[in-house]
């Protein structure tokens, strides 16, 4: 069994409990898109959400100035959260771990996994989740 098939709950609660801001890759604009309800959900929560999406970079989504990429952020931020496909999630925590500051998490959403990337990300000292919703552990645990 991987490290990565079941996770402590107090690690998700303290992840989730040190987590102040977060960009999120893969953003949506579709109110129908589950990215777009766990962003709402969490600037709800009183976090700081980053939007990323290169297809939307300049707009703005759910009030907050949409990001072409990770490395367009003018500060640090805690949490990396792809929702981007698991063949694409290499990509995004490789450009996570080139920025000047490593976050402090990654989360990858329900159904993403790329334990290989998540190894890359770990040997660096950053705290990996694969395979869960934030929404979900907050609003169900």
């Amino acid at each position: 069994m991987s490290a990565h098939d079941a996770y402590d709950p107090a690690l998700i609660r303290r992840i989730l409990t040190e987590t102040r801001s977060i960009a999120l890759v893969g953003a949506s604009a579709n109110p129908a898109r589950p990215s777009h309800h766990v962003m709402a959900f969490l600037l709800g929560r009183g976090f700081h959400v980053t939007p990323i999406n290169p297809g939307l970079a300049g707009q703005t989504l759910l009030g907050q100035p949409v990001l072409a990429r990770l490395a367009d952020l003018p500060a640090p931020v805690d949490m990396v959260e792809i929702f981007r496909s698991s063949d694409a999630a290499g990509g995004v925590v490789d450009e996570a771990l080139a920025l000047p500051w490593l976050p402090r998490f990654l989360w990858m959403q329900v159904g993403v996994r790329d334990d290989a990337a998540a190894a890359r990300a770990e040997a660096k000292g950053v705290v990996v989740v694969m395979d869960r919703c934030p929404k979900i552990e907050m609003f169900y645990k």
